[in-house]
Order: structure tokens, then C-alpha cells, then sequence
């Protein structure tokens, strides 16, 4: 019979080569899929994994799309690492999306002369505070009244769905929208500043790099980070230790909110322009799949979101060219992480065949 032991000592190479061996099973699978579709495999996966980097402009599209999953991951991952799970990044990329809309909103129906260089920080700001405002309720039922922040946070991102639907629906809607949901379109000052002319990129990409590069250094050089990571993965042992749980809970889930919410800030002032029910492509969701695949580091995080984002901008264009479904990103999306966590698996633990006579001998003892 087979059973899963426990290796003496996973080998950190393998660790890493777990998203590797993840993509290859992912291709594989892509392929069967397509065959199966009838549809030219070589020619699907042409078109979905070569495709999103053909090109300035395809490149530029790969990292607008990215820039969201990099903010947002970078938290989640901070969070993990600490034990503290948090699924809602979705309504914190929401909320935070909803606060510099807002902001945009008063400074175009003002007409408020404003430089595209000096909004970027009260944006960040506007961002980072409603997404952190938005953990910040899980973080107080945790704390307060030992609430799951699982559900919590999964809740909570119905609720910033349902008031994105409100304002939009309601009082920020376009008067003179033709009755579309959707926000005024926002003053050219009240939009992130764009890298190259004709390009949809904007600097928010270079300040999500920035953010990973802050996020390595918080967690592998800062005594705080370093104090939530030990509380992950021994709580024991950072209680023994004097370690606040407590401090490491708030920490975790006002960083991750305020990472989703300046993520949020960044889609809605930059290639959206405006406010409408659909700010957010499952970024918040597609963000945890990442924080995996870049196993929890803040560098590996900005790999896995270059990753899910061929995935998306490929899923796109296999749509359009190929014929394929639409929901097929999605599909290779949960088979990565399904195998992945497969990987994971067999590297900390291995199969091992238990004899009748073991067993005997066990039960004997």
C-alpha cells in the first residue's frame, strides 16, 4: 500500500523547480486541450504563450497587465509567509480603486488644473488608504472577536463589488453616459503619466518593481519582517520568543491592503480612465496563484505575475485568432496551481510502500 512520508530534508533546488515542472505539466495539458478542441496545438500554443512578448507594443501590454498582479501578490505574499490568510485582495483592489476614482472624479468635475506627475502620489495615498481600510476590517474581527479572516476577506469582496455597482449605478454615474453604468471619463491631469508616447504602459509598472524590490528587503533585512515570518512558520516559537502576534496580524493585512488598493488606484487612472462595474480582471484572485508560483518571494512574485499575465493577454488573443474559449486562461490557471501544489507536495513528502508485515509488526507494537 502506498502512503507519504516525510522527507528528512527537502532540497531547495527542487522547491524552485516545482513552478518549473508546474508549466511543463501546464503545456501538456494545453496541448491535450486543444487537440481535443480541434484545434492545431502547435499553432494554439504559439499563439497563447509566444504571442503576449511579439513586439514593443505586446511587451508593454504583458507589463500593464502585471503591474496589478505584482502589487497585489507582494502582499499576499507577506501575508502567507506570516499565516495570516488573506483571500480578499480582490475588494481591496476594489476599494482602493474606488477612492483615487473618486479622487480623480473631484479634480475632473472641478476642473482642477492638476500636473499628471503631481496626482501620482495623492493617487498612491488616495489607493493605499482604502485598501488598507478595507483589511482593516478583517484585521479588527480577527483580532477583536477571533473571526476567520478567510471568510472574512472573502466576504468583503462581494460588499466592494456591491458598492462599485452602487456609485456607478447611482450617484458617480455619467449623466451624460447614455445610462452606461460608468463614471465620467477622467481630466488628462488625473491619470497616471504614460512611459512611452503611443503606449498604454504607465509608470505604475516601475513602482510595482520598486514595491518587490522594498518587499524583499522588508522581509529578508528588517527585523519586523524577518519576526513575522518566524510567527508563520513556528507561532510557538515567536510567542516564546516575545514576538507580537498581534503586531504581525496588522502589519500583514494593512500592507497587503494598501499593495491591492495602490493596484487598484494604478488600473482605474491609468488604462481604464474612468470608473465602471468592471475595474477588476479577478486581479485580487488571479493574485494568489501568483504569490505560489514566485513561492513566496517578493522577486519571485514579479516572474509569476509575467507568467499569469501571458496567460491572460494569450487566453485573449487565442480567443480572437484561434476560436478558443474564452474561459480556457482560467482553465491552465487552476491546472498550475493544482499542479503545483502537487509538486509541492512530493518534494516534502515521498511515496513509500508499506508491507503487510510492517503494518503487522506496527499493530503488534
Amino acid at each position: 500500500m502506498l502512503r507519504l512520508e516525510p522527507r528528512p530534508a527537502p532540497s531547495r533546488l527542487f522547491a524552485w523547480a516545482s513552478p518549473v515542472i508546474s508549466l511543463a505539466i501546464t503545456i501538456v495539458v494545453a496541448t491535450i486541450l486543444f487537440s481535443a478542441l480541434g484545434k492545431d496545438p502547435v499553432k494554439s500554443l504559439s499563439v497563447f504563450l509566444l504571442e503576449p512578448f511579439n513586439g514593443l507594443r505586446s511587451l508593454t501590454e504583458l507589463g500593464l497587465k502585471a503591474t496589478p498582479l505584482i502589487l497585489c501578490s507582494l502582499g499576499l505574499a507577506l501575508c502567507f509567509r506570516s499565516n495570516v490568510w488573506n483571500i480578499g485582495a480582490e475588494g481591496q483592489f476594489l476599494v482602493g480603486g474606488i477612492a483615487a476614482g473618486g479622487l480623480a472624479l473631484w479634480i475632473t468635475e472641478g476642473q482642477i488644473g492638476m500636473n499628471r506627475w503631481a496626482f501620482v502620489p495623492l493617487a498612491v495615498i488616495a489607493g493605499a488608504l482604502g485598501g488598507a481600510l478595507w483589511a482593516a476590517i478583517v484585521a479588527l474581527l480577527r483580532d477583536r472577536f477571533n473571526a476567520n479572516e478567510i471568510l472574512v476577506s472573502l466576504m468583503l469582496v462581494y460588499v466592494a463589488n456591491l458598492l462599485l455597482s452602487w456609485l456607478v449605478f447611482g450617484p458617480w454615474k455619467d449623466p451624460k453616459g447614455f445610462n452606461f453604468p460608468q463614471s465620467m471619463s477622467f481630466a488628462d491631469g488625473a491619470a497616471m503619466p504614460r512611459i512611452l508616447t503611443g503606449m498604454r504602459l504607465h509608470w505604475g509598472f516601475v513602482l510595482a518593481l520598486l514595491a518587490a524590490v522594498g518587499m524583499w528587503l522588508f522581509m529578508s533585512r528588517i527585523y519586523l519582517g524577518w519576526q513575522m515570518q518566524v510567527g508563520g512558520l513556528a507561532p510557538a516559537a515567536a510567542r516564546y520568543a516575545g514576538f507580537s502576534t498581534r503586531r504581525a496580524l496588522w502589519t500583514a493585512l494593512l500592507t497587503s491592503g494598501a499593495l491591492a488598493g495602490v493596484a487598484g488606484a494604478f488600473e482605474v487612472t491609468g488604462p481604464m480612465g474612468q470608473l465602471t462595474p468592471y475595474v477588476s480582471n479577478n486581479y485580487g484572485f488571479t493574485a494568489i496563484i501568483v504569490a505560489f508560483v514566485g513561492r513566496l518571494h517578493p522577486l519571485g512574485c514579479v516572474f509569476g505575475s509575467l507568467l499569469l499575465s501571458t496567460f491572460l493577454i494569450g487566453g485573449e488573443l487565442a480567443q480572437s485568432r484561434v476560436g478558443l474559449p474564452s474561459a480556457l486562461s482560467g482553465v491552465f490557471q487552476g491546472v498550475l496551481l493544482f499542479s503545483l501544489l502537487a509538486c509541492d507536495t512530493l518534494i516534502h513528502y515521498r511515496l513509500r510502500w508499506a508491507s503487510g508485515t510492517t503494518r503487522t509488526a506496527g499493530a503488534s507494537a
